[in-house]
């Protein structure tokens, strides 16, 4: 090409040379479009993963416990179970897939017993949640929510404490979870 540039008539040659430079340019262009055309499909391919559910005491308006000893609250009546990761035959969610889980719960309760209930991962106290027995309200809600790491099959529910109480019905004390990220 060199030899060409040196017998070409001077607009000839600038010609020539900003050919060379748009042709080169275009190549780099092209490797860039193939390895972002790459990136989309690796992306359009890469599996997404949901996981969420959310569950409520269930049945007719009920008390639940008091009880003698700790007890996992069973959440029957079931809203949402993407993947079935929550199990309403045992209260129990068993994540599917390693990473950050967002889970929470609330209660309604009534005046006549303490509320204790506790969120565990395994064996583990994550958060927790009490009020005390009292005569002067009749009715005290609340709950507590908790973003945690989970490894597959890593269990979380929630524990109804010894001597405590929570109301259920379909629309009061629930417990739900979501996965964040992988």
């Amino acid at each position: 090409m060199e030899k060409e540039l040196e017998q070409c008539e001077p607009d000839m040659c600038e010609m020539l040379k900003e050919f060379g430079a748009m042709t080169e340019k275009l190549r780099a262009v092209e490797t860039r479009l193939k390895k972002s055309e790459t990136q989309i499909l690796e992306l359009k391919n890469k599996e997404i993963t949901k996981v969420m559910f959310s569950a409520a005491i269930g049945g007719v308006n009920r008390d639940i416990g008091p009880f003698n000893t700790d007890t996992i609250l069973i959440y029957r009546s079931v809203i949402t179970n993407i993947d079935t990761a929550y199990n309403p035959a045992t209260g129990i969610f068993t994540a599917p897939v390693t990473g950050v889980y967002y889970f929470t719960f609330s209660y309604h309760a009534g005046k006549n017993y303490p509320v204790s209930l506790a969120l565990y991962k395994n064996d583990q106290v994550l958060v927790a949640s009490h009020d005390h027995k009292t005569q002067y309200d009749g009715a005290d809600n609340g709950g507590n929510a908790v973003f945690v790491q989970l490894q597959k099959g890593d269990q979380v529910f929630v524990h109804l404490r010894a001597n405590a109480h929570v109301w259920g019905n379909n629309d009061v004390t629930t417990f739900s979870g979501f996965l964040v990220v992988e």
